[in-house]
């Protein structure tokens, strides 16, 4: 098989994947549900499902293949950049059953466009990095799709085994990175994004990383503490957010009696003290790491402790290497609907011995979403460019939610400091040597 046929191969699968699950997500509801705003924070659904379709008609049948739009009047409706998600509802959107049809209108040319694309000659072609663009791109909303399911009131409509039960972790709490220089961010990874670009050399200090996750055990222990009326641990903005919205624990959390309960995708349940914290907001994680004498590390040192290999002084594509992630690596892809216990996957742990870099949940770091040394925009400045800035927060790794294709070492992730409707959890570091 050449080059060439290998990744038209691959982009077929990710595209596949992708629509899969986006069938899932939008199939297992009725109408109402598809069509209600369940938060002010996400759009409806079927929003969601039609926009995945305009933009891959816009990208693809029209950026790619040069041919007129299908439904020009539909742009502006599915502008991301136009409507904020609270008013989408009030928008003349398309009825579930349109929407279903138009995105696989699209998806049917797009197949037949896929076959006989060159994939050189632009760099929108080159590499089939296009195609690879779509398919993280519905993946990326597919895991929205997710958080607006988390969100929605009522009874259970997903399903997913749990993960494997994990023997209780008993390795060293933290792991030392050694300092001195690595590479950050890559220059030869076909498919990555423009805010993964480019590689880069940077130097980090020697310091310690959690080799796991913070756990909901670790993470109630803060709470008991007082640790959400003590205004020390937070942040000034933090301490004022907190108090205006009287939040005590993380998202989705309540009290019964002596213990802490969840709503998990409809289901109430015992908070399980073994799974890493999700939920919770960059103030949150942030206070958490003070009241334990830690700090959030920065972006570049986890890329550092998860890509950094020191027998080759060289930066792997994920913790384990270079293979792409299979099943006993990470926990992705909506495989499972909740983070696996903290110490899992022991064949995903990077060279240096850190567990769960990749999978289970977003990990907040201490960093500001900002371009790296030669940053260009590509294909167009509303992916990255007109989010970098103090307002947002950097989140690495991926959480159960994100497909392999929309996750690797290299990808970047970021949000306001408010938000925890997102699958986020965090991990924390100290600096030293000793």
């Amino acid at each position: 098989m050449t080059d060439t046929e290998s990744l038209r191969k691959r982009a077929l699968t990710t595209l596949i994947t992708a629509r899969e699950r986006t069938t899932l997500l939008t199939s297992c509801v009725e109408d109402p549900d598809l069509t209600a705003q369940h938060s002010p924070l996400m759009s409806p659904l079927v929003w969601d499902l039609a926009h995945i379709g305009n933009q891959e008609e816009q990208w693809l049948l029209r950026a790619v293949a040069g041919r007129e739009a299908m439904r020009p009047e539909i742009d502006s409706l599915y502008d991301a950049f136009e409507h904020p998600r609270s008013e989408r509802p009030t928008l003349p959107l398309l009825p579930p059953a349109e929407a279903r049809q138009y995105a696989a209108e699209v998806r049917g040319r797009v197949l037949d466009l896929l076959e006989s694309t060159a994939f050189h000659g632009s760099r929108l072609t080159e590499a089939g990095f296009a195609f690879g663009m779509i398919a993280q791109h519905e993946q990326q909303h597919d895991e929205t799709m997710l958080i607006t399911h988390q969100l929605r009131r009522g009874p259970q409509a997903l399903t997913a085994p749990d993960p494997e039960p994990a023997p209780l972790f008993t390795g060293p709490s933290e792991v030392l990175v050694p300092g001195g220089p690595f590479t950050m961010g890559t220059s030869d990874e076909p498919w990555a994004l423009d805010n993964e670009r480019p590689a880069h050399r940077r130097e980090v200090a020697p310091f310690f990383i959690d080799t796991t996750p913070v756990s909901n055990g670790a993470y109630q222990a803060f709470i008991e503490d007082g640790g959400y009326e003590d205004e020390r641990w937070w942040a000034p903005a933090g301490w004022g957010h907190i108090r205006q919205h009287s939040i005590h624990a993380p998202l989705f959390w309540h009290r019964d009696g002596k213990q802490w309960l969840r709503r998990r995708f409809g289901v109430t349940e015992v908070v399980p003290p073994e799974e890493p914290v999700l939920h919770v907001s960059w103030y949150e994680a942030d206070a958490y790491a003070r009241w334990a004498g830690r700090r959030l590390p920065t972006e570049a040192e986890w890329e550092k402790a998860a890509r950094h290999d020191p027998a080759g002084d060289r930066s792997t594509r994920y913790p384990w290497g270079d293979a792409d992630p299979e099943a006993e690596h990470a926990n992705l892809g909506q495989r499972h609907l909740r983070p696996a216990p903290v110490g899992s996957y022991p064949e995903g742990e990077s060279p240096l011995g850190v567990r769960q870099l990749i999978g289970d949940v977003w990990e907040w770091t201490a960093s500001d979403f900002l371009p790296y040394p030669g940053f260009r925009a590509f294909p167009y400045k509303e992916y990255s460019e007109v989010f970098f800035g103090p307002e947002y927060k950097v989140l690495r790794g991926g959480s159960f939610a994100v497909d392999a294709v929309a996750c690797r070492g290299t990808f970047r992730n970021w949000d306001y400091p408010i938000r925890r409707q997102i699958f986020s959890g965090f991990r924390t570091a100290r600096s030293g040597a000793v």
